[in-house]
């Protein structure tokens, strides 16, 4: 029987409503460490339908885009935001 590839791969369908899994894997981290960049206000709170847990992907597009990029210490700003998202993760 063929072993179990690690990663979890599976392609993410044309759907706007993600679960905390697939919104982890559209971002391309951890569950856990989407879960801290919720909590962290990084990533968007999810909305509930039917008492679920479910992520827009616009939201996610967004708050993806407003993530400073490596090197922006020149920007007061995004030097905030990544200093915020370090402190998270001790």
């Amino acid at each position: 029987m063929p072993k179990k590839p690690e990663v979890d791969f599976r392609p993410i369908p044309h759907t706007r409503g993600l679960s905390l899994h697939d919104a982890a894997m559209y971002v391309g981290i951890s569950n856990a460490l989407f879960e801290r960049a919720v909590a962290s206000g990084q990533m968007p709170q999810p909305r509930v339908l039917a008492g679920r847990n479910v992520w827009d992907i616009v939201e996610l597009n967004s708050a993806f885009d407003k993530l400073p990029h490596r090197g922006d210490h020149d920007n007061p700003a995004a030097m905030s935001e990544r200093d915020r998202w370090l402190a998270t993760q001790t």
